[in-house]
């Protein structure tokens, strides 16, 4: 009887002395930060620099050099809502898409090594 009580004691020391497990919200807290770095180190940067390259686009004027998607470079001619008249060389212009446009050379860019 003496060794039944002394094992209760026990048993009930042992589950007492347990540690007690964390709430169920502290084992997604990981992913929550894992998510809130992707986007602070990579989605926020992709979407400064988008934001950028459409500002530039839309500030496209006549006389700007720009280069296209397909790595074109060319001077502009025309601006248009949808559309703007790209001349690549001597007497060779062509209609692109606005949206088609990668990027605005500054103006105080080298020359290209061809010219």
């Amino acid at each position: 009887m003496i060794t039944s009580s002394l094992l209760s004691v026990l048993s009930a020391a042992a589950t007492s002395a347990a540690p007690a497990e964390p709430p169920a919200w502290m084992q997604f807290l990981p992913l929550v930060a894992m998510g809130f770095i992707f986007w602070f180190l990579i989605l926020r940067p992709q979407m400064r620099r988008q934001k950028d390259t459409q500002a530039k686009i839309a500030g496209l004027q006549k006389g700007d050099q720009v280069v296209t998607a397909g790595g074109l470079v060319a001077k502009v001619i025309k601006v248009d809502d949808t559309y703007v008249d790209l001349e690549l060389g001597p007497n060779v212009r062509v209609k692109a898409v606005r949206s088609t446009i990668g990027d605005v050379i500054p103006p105080n860019a080298t020359a290209p090594a061809n010219d």
